[in-house]
């Protein structure tokens, strides 16, 4: 079960085999675009239960088996699990979360950065992965002239597959706003 067709000459971050010459980049790149394309004009409690339903009912339509969560700081804003998440998705919630917030940047997008240097944040001493994880699936929600001011994410697909799904939602809640 998969959020999106795989891209077959995109960068994994889940394998261990060569990948493509350049794909590393091009999906660093690809992911920087998203963050200055989904940008909100304002972001409410609405905009947070509209952003959640929509995650649900993608979910449910392809039967995916995804825990979801809005937060703003440690306020919980939305949160469900669909059938066949696990409670181990909240454990990577929280740590996804928590590294989007910190740096301000998708969780998948801190963790290729480091893989561009030539290593993995995880093998950092200083990067306690008792609270955060580079993984892909949460990405700050940022208000046009403010910055990050919430996070959504999800857990419960291989890591880009998660993050493809969270952009795939703020573009459809992000083009609605702009048809309004």
């Amino acid at each position: 079960m998969t959020a999106n067709p795989p891209d077959m000459t995109g960068y994994d971050p889940d394998s261990q085999a060569a990948q493509p010459e350049g794909s590393l980049e091009a999906l660093i790149a690809r992911i920087e675009a998203e963050v200055r394309e989904l940008q909100f004009p304002g972001f409410s409690m609405d905009d947070a239960l509209n952003l959640g339903l929509l995650l649900v009912e993608l979910g449910k339509e392809r039967g995916l088996p995804i825990a979801i969560d809005i937060s703003r700081g440690e306020q919980a804003l939305f949160h469900v699990a669909l059938p066949g998440a696990t409670p181990d998705n909240m454990h990577w919630i929280g740590a996804k979360k928590r590294t989007a917030a910190r740096y301000e940047a998708p969780s998948l997008l801190v963790g290729l950065r480091a893989r561009l240097q030539g290593g993995r944040i995880e093998d950092n001493a200083w990067f306690d992965q008792t609270r955060y994880a580079a993984h892909g699936g949460s990405f700050p929600l940022y208000v046009t002239g403010v910055g990050a001011v919430a996070t959504v994410t999800v857990s419960g697909l291989p890591q880009v597959q998660d993050h493809d799904l969270v952009v795939e939602a703020l573009r459809d809640i992000l083009g609605q706003a702009g048809a309004d």
